[in-house]
């Protein structure tokens, strides 16, 4: 690790990360050695600035601050991230004062001590497109307001998760330790990690609540010795009945409850124009291939957000992006100008429903170039999305059903991934010198598989 600036007391030491930990399993003994904007990590392609970004949100104007820094200090390339977030890779090691000053003149970076801990996932097309219970845009800056303002909060792990849904059970299914759902009175439901039960929290005091639920986590965790709900001793319901009480005690009027929850799984926006309800406004929804804006598709997507939308890009948990706030008559021709660049602008895209890992050479770990196979074998959509990872780990890996693709010793593990449970994998053997043909022939037709 990296530091690009001192760190504070309250921040564990940087280590190399250890193994999820399940019930029963060790503490963890080492540090989170996540990454931020001010520490940063050593890749095998320079150093990796990881800027957390609530919701996915920013400004054109920031926007353009990630490109000029990526183009000045990295690789050029703004990175997206399973979590809606923005990594800059290629760095040099000694940038990290740079870094952090432009990155905090823009507003990126609110807050030094909590700049690892703003985590925090939101239904993209929130309050665009109509299809949700509520617009969470104003639980969104209130948490992150909430968050930068806590002094326990430092000490959540890197890796702790807010996820606010609008109802429509998008980002409720990413496996966040905390989860608000909107309900269609106004209220909010509160989750904690996979538990079946909730917390009905009026709409005024969910963002509220979320941080208390999280505060309440700190206390189990360290006695526990982990980052993650999912990893507490006895799961999550004795957390649960812990952040009712919790809430009590903070003013929040909060009731146990076993409310329904949205719809799980729901689909990720879908490439092309997005409308609301009145018709008066219109969205761009594109995908970014593999994750990785070039500087002129990054470019393009800012000059759109600033000249025709309202000003404002949407990064979503699926490695797209949403421009809000077009006049309708204008989105076909905007989508058209994206498209051009290569950006992911409809379902006929050869790259819909593909990702991968950095893999070789920006990862050590990494044993195959998976994003040049991934290229190599893109073609006609299949029922399954399908995930490249370059070796055991599967950074970056979606939930929910797909096709996994994993580099090993041996060569490439294809297997399908339904309902949480893995068939057993084709092996295709060779790393990257295998048969590209053979590779591309296993991976289509476990996406074209069905139930």
């Amino acid at each position: 690790m990296l530091a690009a600036m001192p760190r504070p007391a309250t921040s564990p030491p940087p280590a190399a990360e250890g193994p999820p930990r399940s019930c029963g399993s060790p503490l963890r003994t080492r540090g989170d050695a996540c990454p931020g904007s001010l520490r940063l990590h050593g890749a095998d392609d320079g150093a990796l600035a990881r800027v957390r970004l609530p919701g996915g949100r920013l400004t054109a104007g920031q926007a353009d601050v990630l490109g000029e820094l990526a183009g000045r200090l990295g690789d050029g390339d703004i990175h997206l991230t399973s979590r809606g977030n923005a990594q800059l890779r290629a760095l040099a090691a000694d940038c990290g004062g740079e870094l952090a000053r432009s990155l905090g003149e823009s507003g990126l970076l609110p807050s030094e001590r909590h700049e690892r801990v703003r985590n925090v996932v939101a239904s993209p097309l929130s309050g665009l497109d109509g299809l949700g219970r509520a617009d969470v845009g104003p639980w969104l800056t209130e948490l992150d307001a909430l968050l930068c303002a806590s002094e326990r909060a430092v000490e959540l792990s890197g890796r702790f998760l807010f996820a606010l849904d609008d109802g429509r059970g998008d980002v409720s299914s990413l496996g966040a330790d905390v989860t608000l759902e909107a309900r269609g009175d106004g209220g909010a439901l509160l989750r904690v990690g996979g538990a079946g039960d909730a917390v009905q929290v009026p709409g005024t005091q969910a963002a509220r609540a979320a941080l208390v639920a999280a505060e309440t986590f700190l206390d189990r965790a360290r006695d526990a010795g982990v980052w993650r709900v999912s990893e507490l001793p006895g799961g999550p319901g004795p957390l649960l009945a812990e952040a009712v009480r919790a809430c009590g005690a903070a003013g929040v009027d909060a009731t146990r409850t076993d409310g329904p929850r949205s719809v799980p799984g729901a689909a990720p926006p879908r490439p092309g124009v997005v409308t609301g309800r009145d018709r008066s406004r219109a969205a761009l929804s594109v995908g970014v291939p593999l994750g990785r804006a070039t500087a002129a598709q990054w470019r393009l997507l800012a000059e759109t957000a600033r000249e025709q939308g309202d000003g404002t890009l949407r990064l979503t948990p699926w490695r797209g992006v949403v421009v809000p706030g077009l006049a309708p008559r204008r989105a076909a021709g905007a989508l058209d100008a994206l498209a051009a660049a290569g950006l992911i602008t409809g379902p006929d895209s050869p790259w819909s429903g593909v990702g991968a890992c950095i893999g070789r050479p920006g990862c050590a770990k990494s044993l195959s170039d998976v994003r040049a196979l991934a290229g190599a074998a893109v073609g006609p959509r299949g029922a399954l999305p399908v995930y490249w990872s370059g070796c055991a780990r599967r950074c970056g890996h979606p939930h929910g059903d797909r096709v996994d693709v994993v580099a090993t010793a041996q060569g490439h593990e294809v297997s399908v991934v339904r309902g949480g449970t893995r068939a057993a994998p084709v092996t295709v053997p060779g790393g990257d010198a295998c048969d590209p043909s053979a590779l591309s022939a296993a991976v289509a037709a476990a996406r074209a598989a069905r139930d």
